[in-house]
């Protein structure tokens, strides 16, 4: 397929970038935070700046409001990225603060991903918040209660992006059409079918979908339309196919998920590089990961959950780039792991039968009895306590009323052999089998 020729072989920045709006009166989206008398214009209709974590999903406008702040408060604005950043970018900003505050002149940090940045990292900034030497302007995709420290957090205002409607990405589009320096010449055109599809497939992204269209823009034939076909091809780029909230991203981490269950640790490795080398959250593949130590592994090998929480940790505390290792080291002791879903099959199981029956009666020698009352009642009357007995165990009934039932059954993989053979010999009659 022929490309059009020169138009998108200028050097100019992305499109997304060259139709961002300049004020809030340009802005589309986020009308709780910028529709007259709402917090943002507030604030600029009254010169204040304070510090801001703006948390939402991706392209839905935190850099474009940290710029549009800074412009409209006249105030010095340094732009860093947590993944490519460190402490030593982070001091330079610092000083720069510092000497603007001696000229009166207020000086804005806008960190991207802000999640990514350590507790180190975070620590560096704080003291530079509480003096006023900088206000910063923090953008994240995550939680920020769990994602930034909590005297950081404490010194700032959280405000919430909402993922852009149908008819708020029509006007951008619309726009873009009508004021980039390249779509506004009317040599590429979309009809009404093919912006709906492009629309739908942006998932609430602006940004994703002004990239789609510059993609597709740079496909298309003498005729500039841009057609189904052309679309489709451009969704499928490598360079479009990783988005952290589309399909392809569930497939990635159902891939990787189904690697390491399959006990091949080549193919996890894999899947983790691409998943990272598309941008994905390295906490978000940790977790998973202490899923899977659970619910396929379990007690075939007990040190699989722990090693999976202790990589969750270091991969929060280190970051990228280092945390691909912690997570290689992580995937890789997983997948060559026995495998056992025997701890996931029992809590289904004994969900299904709590669900399936009303709430038990507690047997009187099972129940509490902290107060006289309650052991006039003979709660705990006739308990056996296992440690007054051989082995540290005594035959006992901890059901209701009613057989007992097995609702865990540990395989012969892994340490689950020696649990096995220890509970055949606790109670043979339910682990005769």
């Amino acid at each position: 397929m022929s490309a059009t020729p020169s138009l998108f072989n200028q050097h100019l920045p992305p499109l997304a970038d060259r139709v961002r709006p300049q004020s809030l009166s340009g802005f589309i989206g986020q009308s709780h935070l910028i529709d007259p008398e709402k917090i943002l214009s507030k604030l600029l209709e009254k010169d204040q700046l304070f510090s801001l974590l703006f948390w939402g999903p991706p392209g839905t406008g935190k850099t474009t409001l940290a710029r549009i702040i800074a412009n409209s408060l006249n105030a010095e604005i340094h732009e860093l990225s947590a993944v490519s950043s460190g402490v030593k970018d982070l001091r330079k900003v610092i000083e720069k603060g510092k000497a603007n505050r001696d000229l009166g002149h207020p000086t804005i940090l806008f960190i991207d991903e802000i999640h990514r940045f350590s507790k180190s990292q975070q620590d560096a900034l704080l003291h530079a918040v509480e003096e006023g030497v900088i206000t910063l302007i923090g953008a994240t995709t995550e939680n920020p209660s769990f994602e930034v420290i909590s005297p950081l957090l404490s010194r700032c205002r959280v405000l919430t992006l909402k993922h852009l409607d149908e008819n708020q990405l029509s006007m951008v589009l619309d726009r873009a059409f009508k004021e980039d320096i390249v779509l506004s010449k009317g040599k590429i055109q979309l009809d009404d079918d093919v912006s709906l599809t492009l629309i739908k497939s942006a998932g609430g992204d602006a940004r994703k979908m002004l990239n789609t269209v510059e993609l597709a823009a740079s496909l298309v034939g003498n005729d500039g339309m841009i057609s189904s076909e052309i679309l489709n091809e451009a969704l499928q780029s490598k360079t479009q196919l990783y988005d952290k909230s589309g399909d392809y991203h569930y497939d990635a981490i159902s891939a990787f998920i189904k690697s390491v269950r399959g006990s091949d640790p080549d193919a996890a490795v894999y899947w983790l590089a691409l998943m990272l080398d598309g941008g994905e959250k390295p906490e978000f593949i940790a977790r998973r990961l202490i899923i899977l130590a659970s619910e396929d592994i379990g007690n075939a090998d007990p040190r699989g959950l722990t090693i999976a929480t202790s990589g969750f940790q270091a991969v929060h505390m280190i970051g990228m780039p280092e945390a691909a290792i912690v997570l290689s080291q992580v995937t890789t002791y997983l997948a060559s792991a026995p495998k056992s879903n025997a701890s996931y099959r029992a809590i289904n199981s004994a969900t299904e039968k709590v669900k399936s029956e009303n709430s038990p009666s507690v047997p009187i020698h099972l129940r509490n009895a902290p107060t006289g009352l309650t052991k006039s009642l003979d709660h705990g009357k006739d308990y056996q306590y296992p440690h007054n007995h051989p082995d540290h165990f005594v035959s006992e009934n901890y059901f209701p009323e009613g057989n007992p039932e097995t609702f865990y059954h540990p395989t012969e993989l892994g340490y689950e052999e020696y649990i096995r053979g220890r509970l055949k010999k606790l109670w043979p009659k339910r682990y005769s089998n």
